[in-house]
């Protein structure tokens, strides 16, 4: 059984984690985390009390991070001194911020990835490839969409797959469109575009249960890890 806390644990990505746990039975929740100066904070959640002070999370496996780069850091020092793994998805970080993330990795086990999704990962893969034979010849050009409620723009998967495209591309997308519409949870769409075609790799989410499901699979990963920085890829064994 892995004693799991979860952070954020009002928000729409921690009431799933939360809900999907409970019906996991190698899940026992230890700590549900939140913010106290959160608007309209409640004392519990699914019957489990809401804790409000890191000293909560004494006693925990693994932390799931869905939150803000504020809080991020704050529960990256509260895992380090009570021996927490984590797992981290939130997006909007600096180079700073995630250089002190990699720092905290040679004292606990990290997974950090800007998308959990099986199917977003499984389009990292795609995307490397047809960089790869696309090379130079093609201009590149990322789309993405999300609710208005997102703070960060690109998306932390835009960036992502920006990242993939240039690395193995040897030259630089042309620009990442980003938009703030409505309730849409995610769309990411990637063209290489040539003279004589056009090949799209489009990837859409119907639900944050993808997120959450893929954050679970994570924390089961990094519960048996004593240390080290590890992303999606290294979790579903896709690189190599």
């Amino acid at each position: 059984m892995i004693k799991l806390a979860i952070s954020g644990c009002q928000g729409r990505m921690g009431q799933r984690i939360t809900a999907l746990s409970l019906q996991d039975k190698i899940f026992k929740i230890s700590a549900l985390l939140e913010d106290k100066n959160r608007p309209h904070v409640v004392s519990s959640s699914m019957n489990l009390p809401i804790c409000f002070e890191d000293e909560a999370l004494e006693g925990s496996q693994v932390l799931i991070e869905f939150t803000t780069p504020e809080a991020t850091l704050l529960h990256l020092k509260a895992c380090q001194k009570y021996g927490v793994n984590m797992v981290i998805g939130t997006t909007g970080l600096t180079q700073a911020q995630v250089a002190l993330i990699k720092k905290a990795s040679s004292k606990i086990g990290i997974v950090f990835s800007s998308n959990m999704s099986i199917g977003v990962n499984l389009v990292f893969g795609l995307v490397a490839q047809a960089a790869r034979i696309t090379g130079k010849g093609y201009a590149i050009h990322l789309s993405e969409t999300h609710h208005v409620h997102k703070k960060d723009a690109p998306s932390g998967t835009a960036r992502t797959m920006a990242e993939i495209a240039e690395t193995f591309s040897k030259h630089k997308v042309k620009g990442i469109a980003s938009i703030r519409e409505g309730e849409v949870i995610g769309d990411h769409t990637i063209t290489f575009d040539s003279e004589v075609d056009l090949i799209s790799i489009h990837h859409h989410a119907k639900t944050r249960d993808i997120f959450a499901q893929g954050a679970l699979v994570a924390a089961k990963f990094i519960a048996k890890k004593k240390k080290g920085l590890f992303n999606m890829q290294d979790v579903l064994g896709l690189n190599g």
